[in-house]
């Protein structure tokens, strides 16, 4: 049988097309099998939420993720899937999303019998902290970041909106700044009161309650970074005892493909006698 150089050219693109769909899915079951790894190393049931930017089209197109409602369903349905005698291990990886779905996520990991332990490998934002708050433990990476979860209005953080009527004469003020002001004075006292809920059972009354306001008032730009250093001051059960598994688990979920990568490193172990045999002299001017 022979082909022409035109067979031959939709033989490479029916190729490449299918390339990324075979990688994909072969990611997928690397990660099966990493997710099955912990599961019996900790004797727990493990789930990931984990938003990246994935290439998940035959086109290539990225797509950013964020806490939703198919997100809420599926951890709901997870747990319910469990034993309520069986630990759950949450790796918690996002910047945030709906404050719905986050809340009907951390009541539910509330409400599970057994020991609930967040692992938090680089950050968990807005939402994802509002998760992580409903944990008994959070273990985060050394230098991992939780933030804080004040509302947003649109675009406007809502503690931002209300500053608005205070320093200006209502006579002064739009009406639809006014509907803002109103809605984000709602959202703020909603929050605060779901965040004192999830601290209680682990705090007193009055400790949960100061740090609900610490959290929600908008003390801070929303995507401040709560350090480990700075989340234990505030009284969070915080642990740095992160399994190197939770590591190997984010190298599964890579940043969208680009031409040159933005990071490059030999990815082995460094003691120190290797990392003295490849020193290089610094340059001299």
């Amino acid at each position: 049988m022979s082909f022409s150089p035109l067979d031959i050219l939709w033989l490479f693109f029916i190729i490449s097309s299918l390339q990324p769909i075979v990688r994909q899915r072969a990611l997928e079951i690397r990660r099966v099998y990493a997710f099955r790894r912990l599961e019996t190393r900790r004797n727990s049931r493990a789930i990931g939420l984990i938003h990246r930017q994935e290439t998940m089209s035959i086109l290539g197109f990225p797509v950013a993720r964020y806490i939703d409602i198919q997100d809420s369903e599926e951890v709901l349905r997870a747990i319910q899937l469990t034993d309520p005698s069986v630990p759950i291990d949450l790796i918690l990886h996002t910047p945030g999303g709906l404050v719905l779905a986050a809340e009907q996520i951390a009541a539910a990991l509330k409400d599970h019998p057994a020991p609930v332990t967040v692992f938090v490998p680089h950050y968990a934002m807005s939402g994802g902290t509002l998760i992580a708050l409903a944990a008994d433990e959070i273990v985060m990476g050394q230098h991992a970041v939780l933030g804080p979860v004040d509302p947003q209005i649109g675009q406007y953080a809502a503690a931002s909106i209300l500053q608005v009527i205070d320093r200006k004469p209502i006579a002064e003020v739009d009406d639809q700044t006014v509907i803002f002001a109103d809605v984000a004075s709602k959202a703020i006292a909603q929050v605060r009161a779901s965040v004192q809920d999830l601290l209680q059972p682990r705090m007193d009354p009055e400790a949960a309650a100061k740090l609900a306001c610490t959290l929600s008032e908008g003390r801070w730009t929303h995507d401040y970074p709560i350090t480990v250093k700075e989340a234990r001051q505030l009284g969070l059960p915080v642990s740095t005892d992160l399994p190197q598994e939770i590591f190997e688990l984010m190298g599964l979920y890579p940043q969208t493909s680009q031409r040159r990568p933005s990071v490059e490193y030999l990815p082995v172990p460094y003691g120190p006698e290797r990392g003295q045999r490849r020193a290089v002299q610094p340059a001299k001017a």
